[in-house]
């Protein structure tokens, strides 16, 4: 009989920065116990899986011994055909956990195609609880959480990143949709510069910043609204930091 692939959340920030308190309060304690009576698991990244290992036995001993737990990576560089190979131990019977290098694994994230192969072959999944920094900021944005939509990174070239906005924020319009999407960390000033220039006046925009860490910034406000602080240096401090951009036309 198969394993099964547990879906391992990962705090939304650096091991390093993590207290005991702050991962309890983001990651269950029925998911910590988990994650440590698990011996294999794949990852973007072994060593800051590794260290998320390291957090989580803190509280809960590894049934393995860290450095002897098995981690394969995955990650955008995995070629499709080695996918087979990183469900074989759960196909002779051993439970395993996919993680993510930050949140929720499979949601902007490269592990949803090793899921889906899991479906394909009877592997039953589990995915466990944990912070996902789109579903926050959805929350704490005020716009429509009846109706979003997450839209990964926007063009890189500056054209085609205005053309790219004015087509989310048309839709948004439209739709009645917020549209999410996230940039590099040190591009982001150049983002919130780029939809400020683009966005119509009233248009919504919310910046969520560091979220669940004790650096968190959350602010919506109109494009005009973000003009004023953007001329005034009040914008927020968010350059190189875990960002998710939000807008809601109206």
């Amino acid at each position: 009989m198969a394993g099964i692939l547990y879906l391992i959340p990962n705090t939304l920030s650096a091991a390093a920065t993590v207290s005991d308190d702050l991962l309890a309060s983001i990651i269950p304690n029925e998911v910590q116990k988990l994650t440590a009576r698990l011996d294999y698991f794949i990852a973007e990244n072994a060593k800051t899986a590794r260290a998320h290992l390291k957090l989580v036995a803190r509280e809960y001993p590894l049934k393995t011994a860290l450095q002897e737990i098995r981690i394969e990576e995955l990650n955008i560089n995995t070629d499709a055909h080695a996918l087979p190979a990183l469900l074989a131990p759960l196909l002779a019977g051993s439970d395993g956990g996919l993680i993510s290098e930050a949140g929720v694994p499979a949601v902007a994230d490269p592990g949803a195609n090793l899921v889906r192969l899991a479906h394909q072959q009877g592997i039953q999944v589990r995915p466990l609880v944990g912070p996902s920094s789109l579903l926050l900021a959805v929350m704490a944005s005020g716009l429509n959480g009846q109706s979003f939509a997450f839209n990964g990174y926007l063009p890189i070239d500056a054209a085609q990143k205005i053309k790219r906005i004015k087509t989310l924020e048309d839709r948004s319009r439209q739709e009645k949709q917020t549209q999410l999407f996230i940039e590099t960390p040190y591009r982001n000033s150049g983002m919130l510069e780029a939809l400020v220039a683009t966005c119509s006046p009233n248009t919504l925009i919310s910046v969520a910043t560091d979220l669940t860490t004790a650096e968190e910034t959350i602010r919506t406000q109109t494009a005009t609204q973000w003009k004023r602080d953007l001329t005034s240096g009040k914008a927020p401090a968010f350059n190189k930091k875990p960002t998710v951009f939000l807008l809601l036309a109206e």
